[in-house]
């Protein structure tokens, strides 16, 4: 028993084993944080570029984690469905990439055509903006009214590692609500997924 204890601990220092995070709940208010990132399309962006004229979907995710390969089908579906309404959406990523090469800006490009994106998909090399926003987990998942203030701090929908089919799209019913009311659900559901892979201290 401690052998199989004593090896995952082990494959859980090296990166081999990636323990699930929650990201907490929703601090109704909070104000969106000034940023501005180079995206894939060879362009720069501010906060104050991105946002709809109902709100802003603001998501850090990356390209190895399995959550986001779960929902990243869905989240093209529902940033175009929210779009039409009025809601923005950009996905960040802020991953160390020395540790996660599949995180490399080269791969989020290569990602971000493979799929057509239909938001911009920004990098985070220094990690400033995920620390600021106090991101936790890929995906996570920022939902911004029109002040730009938070209203939406829950999942996609019930998906976990792998794809919920005919999951109710709670990001996109939560959103529409913000979209039409400047208010978020009161009832949220946390998103889960794998840890934002931070940098090692010097």
């Amino acid at each position: 028993m401690l052998g199989v204890l004593g090896r995952f601990l082990t494959n859980l220092r090296s990166g081999r084993v990636t323990m699930a995070a929650v990201a907490p709940i929703c601090n109704f208010g909070e104000k969106a944080k000034p940023f501005e990132l180079p995206a894939t399309d060879g362009k720069r962006y501010r906060l104050e570029d991105l946002v709809g004229p109902k709100g802003l979907v603001i998501v850090f995710m990356c390209n190895h984690c399995p959550y986001v390969k779960a929902i990243i089908d869905k989240l093209i579906r529902d940033a175009k469905d929210l779009a039409a309404i009025g809601v923005n959406t950009v996905a960040i990523c802020s991953n160390d990439a020395t540790a996660y090469p599949e995180d490399s800006f080269e791969n989020m490009k290569r990602w971000a055509e493979e799929k057509k994106f239909p938001f911009p998909y920004l990098h985070d090399e220094t990690q400033e903006v995920a620390r600021a926003y106090g991101a936790v987990c890929t995906p996570d998942f920022f939902g911004y009214n029109a002040d730009l203030e938070l209203q939406y701090r829950g999942r996609l929908d019930a998906s976990g590692r792998s794809p919920v089919e005919g999951a109710r799209r709670e990001l996109y019913e939560a959103m529409k609500l913000v979209a039409e009311t400047g208010r978020g659900p009161a009832e949220q559901v946390p998103s889960m997924g794998c840890s934002i892979k931070w940098k090692r201290a010097a």
